[in-house]
């Protein structure tokens, strides 16, 4: 229906007294036409459709020509103006840099390898292929050998960038023997573009999303207010498994942490993963910052780090995305050192401490929502991140080799 008539008002709306609301929107102008609103209104419903507005169809979907051809600046110049990339330049995907790039997967390159949409409830859901994914890698500087990584995360169908006005942060943690296998960072720097694998990952993602999901596109398929700078790279983060005191992200997953999921994303599985195999676990918030930024977070001579992430828990808002902790390993040894053997015990203590105890002695879940904790990141001081990221869903990297 290309002539459907829709009328489209100053915004945004809440948050405005009435007057206000009857001075802006009712009385005021179309944003685009620059005409009174109401008189608009009037004129779409009253006057007769034209030929054009009656005219209906199907949309036709065309990925375009197999190949381009022109010289590098120009094809650079190409992607760009479509709207291909992430708006850096990118690798040219030559059939030759794609053919080896499927050389890190066993699977059929016109395999579907997952649907993807800005927003599942209100966008159609566009699928791509391994081939597709492949492309896009190539497109992002990544090896073959992280290719496993990448179906992994396409295969969730979990986008990179989010609709929503808000400006989400995404973001995956890995675990498993694959971190050393590919090079992925998991020491100095682990939540920054230190690592080849870590960032061409998470720009992998992004451009896969851009491309195979149809998002990111600035006006229709995001409309971030402000933004958030998280999106250009992602959250992407491998455990430090090695001196973390606790079992992996992906284990206790596996247990059950993690089952709540915002609407329009895939609902977690339990599965038994062990130690050691790789997984890569879905996220998607607000993000994560220094927890320097919370008051709570006062530093001097003797610090009591469980007392301190409680009390920045009992500001967060837990309704979307909970809170999560990403600490440093210093920092997971100071929490299991004053008597949390397991998360699973810290978190109850977390939320139990917020709660109001009920007649049962059962508690009210508390302002935080869900409780996560990453360990990631050096030891070279106390440091750590908190903030409003929730897990999804957890699958296997291994099935895609």
């Amino acid at each position: 229906m290309p002539g459907i008539r829709i009328q489209y008002i100053l915004g945004p709306i809440w948050g405005k007294t009435a007057p206000q609301l009857r001075k802006d929107v009712v009385l005021g102008n179309n944003p685009l036409t620059g005409e009174p609103v109401i008189q608009e209104i009037l004129d779409k419903l009253t006057k007769p459709l034209t030929a054009e507005e009656k005219r209906t169809g199907e949309v036709i979907r065309d990925n375009g020509p197999e190949t381009f051809t022109g010289t590098e600046d120009e094809l650079q110049q190409m992607f760009l103006e479509k709207r291909y990339t992430d708006f850096l330049p990118i690798i040219l995907p030559t059939k030759e840099k794609v053919d080896e790039m499927l050389a890190g997967t066993s699977h059929d390159p016109e395999e579907k390898l997952g649907e993807m949409s800005p927003f599942k409830p209100t966008f159609e859901s566009w699928s791509y292929t391994v081939k597709i994914a492949a492309i896009n890698a190539v497109m992002a500087g990544a090896k073959p050998e992280y290719f496993p990584v990448i179906l992994a995360i396409g295969s969730t169908g979990a986008e990179a960038m989010d609709v929503s006005d808000n400006g989400f942060a995404a973001g995956v943690v890995i675990n498993g023997t694959i971190r050393d296998e590919i090079g992925m960072n998991y020491n100095y720097g682990a939540l920054g573009p230190y690592a080849h694998a870590n960032t061409t990952i998470g720009r992998a993602w992004t451009l896969l999303s851009i491309n195979g999901g149809n998002c990111g596109k600035v006006g229709n398929t995001y409309m971030g207010t402000v933004g958030n700078p998280m999106n250009g790279l992602n959250i992407i983060i491998a455990e430090n498994e090695e001196k973390s005191p606790w079992d992996p992200l992906s284990v206790r997953i596996g247990r059950g942490e993690g089952m709540m999921t915002r609407p329009g994303m895939p609902a977690p599985k339990l599965e038994n993963f062990k130690k050691g195999e790789n997984v890569v676990t879905m996220f998607m918030g607000w993000g994560v910052l220094s927890a320097k930024n919370w008051y709570a977070n006062v530093w001097g001579d003797k610090m009591d780090y469980p007392k301190i992430i409680k009390d920045i828990y009992s500001t967060q808002d837990g309704t979307l995305f909970g809170t999560c902790a990403v600490l440093s390993p210093p920092i997971a040894n100071f929490v299991h050192d004053a008597g949390y053997d397991t998360v699973e015990k810290f978190t109850k203590w977390v939320k139990e401490a917020q709660g109001n105890a009920k007649s049962d002695g059962m508690y009210i879940q508390p302002p935080g929502g869900q409780f996560t904790v990453i360990v990631t990141g050096a030891s070279n001081n106390n440091y750590f991140s908190m903030g409003g990221f929730r897990p999804g869903v957890s699958v296997r990297i291994d099935p895609w080799r």
